[in-house]
């Protein structure tokens, strides 16, 4: 236990094993041993633990709430409602699993019964920040949305994390009664609380840097897995945050052969693991590597992600932070296939500024930073679509909206996939949508989804930050 207080959760998983042995039926150690792997990342191994939890103590809420939480990680949609509401069947009052319940819903594609949660999570909790901010996310607020956030957002003892995810459901509410002006004020706000509460900054200077690395470790014929036909099962998406990937991903997994995994960490985790084998970090190793090298890796890569091919042959590995790893992916992997998402670079940046973030995207609180940021995917992506142009997809998002046939076609002919009508239509597919985009990829294609008009001269700053940098002409 105190190992886990301390985030040392691989030795904690290894403390509460060796007790389980002892004491195999032991309520307690099943449900912390379960949470400790699921801080690993180990959804699947701590589904299990927490099932037999719920078979010791089948009335308690908290079990049936990890459970649920459990299987919502791994896609299980369904289960996980049925888990949660469990969880609530046992104690109403349980907040946090009302809130995963909604969340579920919403990912769901079922909106009217996450905004109900959602709704019911603020009636019994009004300054609950989470609740506020999910109900934003998947529904219009009206006047009285606005006015009673605008009175919790002035409280002066709220703790950090819920004052700005309050702040950016306020802005939303503005924004939804045409207040674009102190909307913007508001994110302002929002996004300068996010940003001064973490404890890492993000470093422009650094990402440039890790971005040259990157472009010097692969700029030479880099060696490569001797077996060209491998990873054909993947399908690799990447792009800015709030760029459309996830609206990508909804389309090819609306396709019969294609898994949609989500956004899932295998080929990071697989890269950090190398780098900690090996003692240095990527991509400082690369050039070391030989062809058995990356045959392993594309072979351990396959491995983990079996699970996602268990029903279908393809899989999308969807991942913000893949941009990065398109060369180790491709050394490992020759025959997968990337696709990479551009939107338009103040829209991309202007969607990520409304949106609150995890740290993974401390970038996003600041528009300068966002600036600098989508410089640097622009020059990464460029250097791969002009070294891999047989396996990478410049896939433009206003061009998909504009003539959704013609470029659904290419990206499935790109990816060695039949035509298939689904595809046209990707809001009726029914699976879990764990993104923030859940709602968005729920509505049929539109043809446009631009904001920026709204906020006029607001972003003239942005805009010349990007003209700067080279992403827009002046």
């Amino acid at each position: 236990m105190v190992a886990r207080s301390r985030g040392e959760h691989a030795k904690a998983v290894d403390c509460y094993r060796a007790v389980l042995a002892v004491w195999p039926e032991d309520f307690f150690l099943h449900s912390e041993l379960g949470l400790s792997l699921l801080s690993l990342g180990e959804a699947e191994d701590a589904t299990e633990h927490f099932r037999h939890a719920c078979q010791l103590e089948p009335d308690s809420a908290a079990a049936w709430f990890h459970l649920g939480e459990a299987l919502w990680r791994q896609a299980q949609g369904d289960e996980a409602v049925l888990a949660l509401q469990r969880a609530l069947a046992f104690e109403p009052e349980h907040i946090e699993a009302r809130l995963s319940l909604a969340r579920a819903h919403a990912g769901l594609g079922r909106v009217e019964a996450a905004v109900a949660e959602f709704r019911e999570v603020v009636r019994r909790d009004p300054v609950n920040a989470d609740g506020w901010y999910g109900l934003s996310l998947n529904a219009v607020l009206d006047t009285a949305d606005a006015a009673c956030l605008q009175k919790i957002f002035a409280r002066n003892d709220l703790p950090v994390r819920a004052h700005y995810l309050l702040g950016f459901a306020l802005a939303k509410a503005l924004e939804d009664q045409g207040d674009h002006a102190r909307a913007f004020e508001i994110y302002r706000q929002a996004n300068a609380s996010q940003r001064a509460g973490m404890p890492v900054k993000w470093d422009a200077a650094e990402e440039h840097r890790l971005v040259d690395a990157i472009r010097n470790a692969f700029a030479d014929a880099a060696p490569r897995s001797q077996d060209v036909a491998v990873g054909k099962e993947a399908i690799l998406i990447t792009g800015m945050p709030r760029s459309g990937s996830t609206l990508v991903e909804q389309i090819l997994a609306s396709h019969p052969d294609v898994e949609g995994a989500n956004e899932i960490r295998d080929m990071s985790r697989l890269v950090n693991a190398e780098s900690r084998r090996r003692g240095s970090v990527f991509p400082l190793w690369v050039p070391d590597t030989t062809t058995r090298d990356w045959q392993r890796l594309g072979q351990e890569y396959l491995a983990r992600t079996a699970r996602w091919r268990a029903a279908r042959p393809r899989f999308t590995d969807k991942n913000l932070m893949g941009w990065h790893f398109v060369g180790a992916a491709l050394a490992m992997l020759p025959a997968t296939r990337v696709i990479i998402v551009r939107r338009d670079p103040v829209e991309t940046c202007l969607a990520c500024y409304r949106h609150c973030f995890t740290e993974e995207a401390a970038f996003a609180c600041d528009l300068d930073d966002l600036a600098d940021y989508c410089a640097g995917f622009l020059r990464l992506t460029r250097f791969w679509l002009e070294k891999y142009p047989a396996n990478v997809f410049d896939l433009r998002y206003e061009a998909l909206l504009a003539d959704p046939e013609r470029v659904i076609r290419q990206l499935l002919d790109f990816c060695g996939l039949s035509f298939d009508p689904a595809c046209l239509e990707p809001h009726k597919t029914p699976r879990a949508v764990l993104t923030p985009s859940a709602a968005q990829v729920r509505q049929p294609l539109r043809s446009n989804t631009a904001r920026s008009d709204h906020y006029g001269s607001k972003l003239d700053p942005l805009r010349q930050r990007l003209q700067d940098v080279g992403m827009i002409p002046g």
